[in-house]
């Protein structure tokens, strides 16, 4: 069973390893089964695109074939979310406020949502 994840759409990641590595980003989406998450510009992938016909287009929007770049996934242990204060790298601790869960930076002490 994957465990629940502390990084979730929207936010501002950086990346500690691997070959972006500095780099920072947006995650766009998140894969909690498989721990991954999609980091807006990183870890480009090529991907082969057959032509649509005029038929597939009504589903869609992608008419052109070729060679395009998507985002690939990331560990989630390979990126750390970044303070809103300062926007330097930061653990992610829990804290229970009127029985909700509230996500908050552990450099800072900000509560991030």
């Amino acid at each position: 069973m994957a465990s629940r994840m502390k990084v979730r759409k929207d936010d501002m990641v950086k990346v500690i390893s691997g070959k972006d590595r500095g780099k920072t980003g947006r995650v766009l989406r998140t894969e909690p089964a498989r721990d991954r998450v999609f980091v807006e510009g990183l870890n480009m992938q090529k991907r082969h695109q057959r032509p649509r016909t005029l038929q597939d287009t009504q589903r869609q929007q992608n008419l052109e074939g070729g060679v395009i770049e998507v985002e690939g996934p990331i560990h989630v242990s390979n990126v750390q979310l970044l303070d809103p204060d300062s926007g330097d790298p930061t653990r992610v601790g829990i804290v229970r406020e009127d029985g909700r869960r509230k996500r908050v930076a552990r450099r800072s002490g900000t509560v991030i949502d």
